[in-house]
């Protein structure tokens, strides 16, 4: 007779059951949807590299608002496209700047969004890099004062947090002590901290007009060959006063997701990237994925790994998977 006491038992059991049981649990409120503000009026326009995304000028805002209370999504992180571009990237802490009116608009639609900005310059800038430059080469140090210029400014605007993603050295020191010196002590960092130089961008830089004018961005971004160094940078802005951490890409980086969960007590953001959604969304539009599924699962691998925070470009349909009972 079999020996019941050493049987090897897998769980058998009805949807209610198996949902009960779950590990990973999914909440819509740790998802956060990008959002792109081009500076205009009257602009509405669907991204072309990532189908159902949108271009808003501030006065547009409205509209994403409108979708984002029918789906349950309360957090958004907003990129800023500029109407100028200087070597500095001045337009990036003008008080007027797209971000800043558009962080205005949102606000005055709806006051209980959280609203968390990025804070780089290659948005802003004619060369398209993410700091100052000195001959072809940024200055990490001068790239400092701007962004924390920058990160007081959205503050200001009213931004809940801000997200640097520049990954110059000591940029989480330097935008703390400035909030910190204009009475914001209270408004939370989430460092980009482990921002790996990625293919997986693609589609983003077209949206943001942010593609580098020349050379690459490997000099100051991750080597994707190097996994301890992500700890290192982990640890460093763990050091100078980061909020939550965060790893980018998410799906090809999901062994540095649990790496760092296990490592560091605090919250672990993901950036599940441009490249994985549209690499979803074309797969889907050639009949070889089932779309919803896919998004579902990539979802719960990324939680799964150790993810506290989902930033996503399917905010609003993993909300209502979630709600479905689908994930979470």
């Amino acid at each position: 007779m079999f020996d019941q006491t050493i049987r090897p038992r897998r769980l058998r059991a009805s949807d209610n059951l198996r949902r009960l049981v779950r590990e990973t649990r999914i909440s819509p409120e740790s998802l956060i949807w990008p959002v792109f503000v081009i500076e205009g009026e009257g602009v509405y326009e669907e991204i072309p590299s990532l189908p159902g995304q949108y271009h808003y000028s501030p006065d547009q805002l409205g509209r994403m608002v409108e979708r984002a209370h029918a789906h349950g999504v309360s957090r958004v992180i907003l990129f800023g496209l500029p109407a100028h571009k200087d070597e500095r990237g001045s337009s990036a802490w003008d008080e007027n700047g797209v971000v800043q009116q558009g962080i205005r608009k949102i606000k005055a639609l709806a006051p209980e969004m959280y609203i968390v900005t990025d804070v780089c310059m290659c948005e802003y800038t004619s060369h398209g890099h993410c700091g100052i430059l000195c001959g072809h080469d940024v200055d990490n140090d001068k790239t400092l004062e701007v962004l924390a210029k920058t990160a007081v400014s959205h503050v200001r605007a009213g931004a809940d947090m801000v997200a640097p993603s520049d990954m110059m050295d000591g940029r989480v020191a330097a935008i703390r002590r400035a909030l910190d010196e204009n009475g914001f002590i209270h408004v939370p960092i989430m460092s980009y901290a482990a921002k790996y130089a990625s293919s997986f961008y693609g589609p983003f830089r077209e949206a943001a007009g942010s593609a580098p004018a020349f050379g690459d961005r490997r000099s100051y971004q991750m080597d994707p060959h190097n996994g301890r160094e992500a700890m290192r940078e982990c640890a460093l802005d763990a050091a100078e006063g980061a909020d939550i951490l965060m790893i980018k890409p998410a799906m090809p980086y999901l062994d540095l997701m649990y790496r760092c969960r296990q490592r560091f007590d605090l919250p672990v953001a993901a950036y599940q990237v441009s490249g994985e959604y549209a690499m979803i969304k074309a797969a889907a539009k050639a009949d070889l994925i089932d779309e919803y599924g896919v998004m579902c699962e990539s979802a719960v691998c990324i939680y799964r790994a150790g993810a506290d925070i989902l930033i996503t470009y399917y905010a609003p349909e993993l909300a209502d998977a979630i709600r479905k009972g689908d994930i979470g």
